[in-house]
């Protein structure tokens, strides 16, 4: 239970760590707003494209051999970060970290599947999604603190201390994974190219000048998208089992999730940004909206599970969603006034409705035999941090195009189709047999 906790805490943080730091470091390297987004951007893309491979890698090679190599090289790429001295070596040192958290978290939720009872499996996701919002709520505000009082270099090295017990905590009794596994790099390698060019295509868009550039790229990622899935239509062994792919539930689980992380990707990274800008907070002030949005998760999560018992997954993640949505809805009605106070309430809001989606993590890997527990983890969280990614990028398309208030209402409307979509997923779930029991 530590380990899950430390590996999505670090995972999560290394994220949001940068976003209230991100104007300092702009500002010292001399970065554009446009540059700035891939900070995140470069750590979420090739974490969310290479996690199908990964998934395959710890099945094939086991939780224990994944979580160490990978554990080991998020340290180094931390440390190569840190001191990087122009923006290509950063965002290279960023993508680093994203290969690395690639491999581990997927051997990390592997372990909720293979390792956890079922009765206890949900506290294990539970666990997980706590750390994740502890992350939300110390990053931002930890990268502003190390930017307005030490220095942003510093920001690099605060997984340090998480990952070294990590190490320490990966369990020895764990068996080795299964031989005959394949692994298959080139779908990995084509997608990833596919998500790059895609979420490039949309932050070029909001470059002026840069129109027919943002075209061509994104017509050449849909089309390196469009030939990954002929890859994995042809292949023997898919990088996404066919059992998981003919599971319609899941694929909507999936893609409610991914609704929540477009719609909270661009909110996470560019509302401190924003209100450095349009309040005149220090980074440190600035990151204090995500600490109360933390706050909020981590106070209504112990009630999810009465929820659940009450209501029914249908209802509870529904109506967390629907939450989210009014949360955004109220931030964007009152951002024309001065200081944090009235913005408060739609905090809260968006945290508590964001506690009501934990569930979906459960409910996805409840559908996955132990066979291709690895892979069905692979797939959950990449479609959520490739949702983060295309989130942020959107989000700083309609900032360019428009205002802030215009991203805040998009990503409402986001989580409403997330709700609709929920009672489908839901549906579908308790009246459909179960292809793999």
């Amino acid at each position: 239970m530590l380990l899950i906790a430390l590996v999505a805490f670090v995972a999560a943080m290394d994220n949001t760590i940068v976003v209230a730091a991100a104007p300092t470091i702009g500002r010292e390297l001399g970065i554009s707003i446009a540059v700035l987004q891939w900070l995140s951007i470069a750590y979420l893309l090739p974490y969310a494209g290479l996690l199908l491979l990964a998934g395959a890698l710890v099945d094939r090679f086991g939780e224990r051999r994944a979580l160490r190599t990978g554990l080991v090289a998020f340290g180094v790429f931390a440390v190569l970060a840190g001191v990087a001295g122009n923006a290509v070596l950063l965002i290279a040192a960023r993508v680093g970290q994203g290969c690395a958290a690639a491999l581990v978290v997927p051997a990390t939720m592997s372990l909720v599947r293979t390792r956890l009872p079922q009765p206890v499996r949900a506290v294990g996701a539970a666990i997980w999604t706590a750390a994740l919002a502890a992350a939300l709520a110390l990053g931002p505000w930890l990268g502003g603190a190390l930017a307005e009082h030490a220095h942003w270099r510093w920001i690099f090295a605060a997984p340090l201390p998480f990952v070294l017990p990590a190490l320490l905590l990966v369990p020895k009794e764990i068996p080795a994974g299964d031989a005959t596994v394949r692994v298959r790099p080139t779908p990995a390698i084509v997608v990833t190219a596919g998500l790059v060019m895609v979420t490039g295509a949309v932050v070029l868009r909001g470059v002026p000048g840069t129109g027919s550039a943002a075209l061509l790229v994104g017509v050449a990622g849909v089309a390196a998208l469009w030939a990954f899935t002929r890859l994995e239509r042809r292949a023997r062994t898919p990088l996404v089992p066919r059992q998981l792919v003919a599971d319609r539930p899941f694929l909507l689980i999936n893609v409610v999730a991914a609704l929540w992380g477009v719609g909270i990707g661009g909110v996470v990274f560019f509302t401190p940004l924003h209100y450095q800008d349009a309040l005149g907070l220090s980074p440190q002030a600035a990151a204090l909206p995500l600490v109360m949005v933390a706050v909020a998760v981590i106070t209504a999560a112990p009630f999810v599970p009465l929820a659940l018992r009450r209501f029914g997954p249908q209802r509870t993640v529904a109506s967390g969603l629907f939450l989210v949505a009014v949360g955004l809805a109220w931030l964007a009605a009152v951002d024309h006034l001065p200081g944090l106070g009235p913005r408060l309430a739609g905090l809260l809001v968006l945290g508590a409705g964001s506690a009501g989606t934990t569930p979906l993590t459960a409910l996805a890997l409840d559908r996955a035999d132990t066979s291709v527990a690895g892979a069905a983890s692979g797939v959950l969280t990449s479609s959520r941090e490739l949702a983060s990614a295309l989130g942020i990028a959107l989000f700083g398309l309609a900032m360019a195009l428009t205002d802030y208030r215009v991203g805040l209402f998009g990503a409402a409307l986001l989580q409403l189709a997330g709700a609709w979509l929920t009672f489908v997923a839901l549906r579908q779930r308790s009246t459909t047999p179960d292809p793999v029991r």
